[in-house]
């Protein structure tokens, strides 16, 4: 049995080139598709899209609604929350005002000053 002897470059080239060749001829010697496959084809891509669009619509409907009403629960809870720190605020006491203070103290003042009399 002769030892392998590597292929030089011309004859890669040629064999590249037969391989082309041959591709070529299979490529043309296919016969071309018949226009009522390739309609029908063509009419169930169409609705395979429209189906997947419609799907893809009442995903993006349902994830939107799932926010919504997250956004909704999260309010609801915030003012819950809210409510219920009012309700557990202690009261504060009615603080007299400034000019209530003044008029008490003028009012003293005054009770002093009919007293000395």
């Amino acid at each position: 049995m002769p030892a392998f002897k590597a292929p030089d470059f011309n004859e890669r080239a040629a064999a590249a080139r037969d391989a082309k060749q041959r591709a070529l001829e299979k490529l043309r010697s296919k016969p071309a598709i018949d226009p009522a496959v390739l309609a029908e084809r063509q009419a169930a891509q169409a609705a395979r899209d429209a189906a997947e669009a419609e799907r893809r619509a009442e995903k993006q409907a349902a994830l939107q609604a799932a926010k919504v009403a997250k956004e909704e629960a999260r309010a609801a809870a915030k003012a819950a929350a809210e409510a219920a720190a009012e309700a557990a605020k202690p009261k504060a006491p009615n603080l007299p005002t400034a000019a209530e203070l003044k008029a008490a103290r003028d009012a003293r003042y005054a009770a002093r000053k009919a007293r000395a009399r």
